[in-house]
């Protein structure tokens, strides 16, 4: 193993120094349609009411009293709806899915319905597990290695209305675990009457 000088040493720091001076100085470039290449991020800033929205996927009941500590989530506790049913947010804002148990965020394109989801079709890792990709723009992460309790952010960059269910089986089919997400244009979009 080579030893490194005192004088390597500062020779690598003021390189870095200087590298990390120029990078100060460089100004980001704003992308133009032209420039943008196909499914490039688009990071121009979103404010106002609609720019967020939360819905909270699954909740734990309270009546009768539930006690989850240490680390105790009964499956029988968990009440399976989206709450709200419904959300609106202007094109290229985002939603929090606030989930509260074991349960798997789908989303699918606009226009899609409940009924047109085949919940027949299994994920081959979990069975329990819905794996329709027909119109599915979002699948959330795998729920079984995780904490029961996580926020899941997903960005919505086109009007429409999107279908966002439970991919846990039961949930979805005995329960009607499901509800939309209602984007709206951004002011860009929307034409004057």
């Amino acid at each position: 193993m080579a030893k490194t000088s005192r004088r390597n040493l500062l020779k690598g720091a003021a390189v870095g120094s200087v590298a990390a001076g120029l990078g100060l100085t460089t100004k980001p470039k704003t992308a133009t349609p032209e420039t943008r290449a196909v499914g490039a991020h688009d990071h121009k800033p979103i404010s106002g009411p609609l720019a967020n929205a939360t819905i909270n996927f699954g909740s734990w009941q309270t009546d009768p009293p539930l006690d989850r500590f240490p680390n105790v989530s009964p499956i029988d506790r968990n009440h399976h709806q989206l709450t709200p049913h419904e959300v609106t947010i202007k094109a290229g804002g985002t939603v929090n899915f606030i989930l509260g148990g074991f349960h798997h965020i789908l989303v699918y394109d606009d226009g899609t319905q409940p009924s047109d989801i085949n919940a027949a079709l299994a994920n081959p890792a979990f069975p329990l597990l819905i794996d329709d990709p027909n119109h599915r723009i979002y699948r959330g992460l795998d729920p079984r290695p995780l904490q029961q309790d996580r926020v899941e952010t997903v960005h919505f960059p086109k009007p429409g209305a999107f279908l966002v269910i439970c991919g846990v089986r039961p949930h979805f089919v005995n329960d009607g675990m499901f509800g939309f997400v209602r984007v709206l244009p951004s002011r860009g979009e929307m034409k004057d009457d």
